[in-house]
């Protein structure tokens, strides 16, 4: 059983940057696909970056350039740097860990394990 906790969500200005942070527990982070997704309330739960075990990475389109998925196996933790931060990217933002094919990294519901989620709010 993985368990996963998320750090690093708060308030930001647009503009402005954060890194969240998931800490894996009771399982190697570095042996699954491991995902960033994203939820406002009313609606579905959305893909934000993936990190396979080979180390390669995915992004949704609204993200590319603006955002950076990492892993440190000595911290047995994933990152999700995001710069230039827009209102719209305000939401609760949850790690997962998957054994998916890359067909299926974007799908939340290939994911096992899931953090508590951390609140990440971008307004002036």
């Amino acid at each position: 059983q993985v368990q996963l906790v998320e750090s690093g969500g708060g308030l930001v200005q647009p503009g402005g940057s954060l890194r969240l942070s998931c800490a894996a527990s009771g399982g190697t982070a570095s042996t699954y696909t491991m995902g960033w997704f994203r939820q406002i309330p009313g609606e579905e739960r959305e893909f934000v970056a993936a990190i396979r075990t080979s180390s390669h990475t995915y992004y949704t389109d609204s993200v590319k350039g603006r955002f950076t998925i990492s892993r440190s196996n000595a911290k047995n933790t994933i990152y999700l740097q995001m710069d230039t931060l827009k209102p719209e990217d305000t939401a609760v933002y949850y790690c997962g860990a998957s054994r998916a094919v890359l067909s299926s990294i974007r799908d939340p519901s290939m994911y096992y394990y899931w953090g508590q989620g951390t609140q990440v709010t971008v307004s002036s």
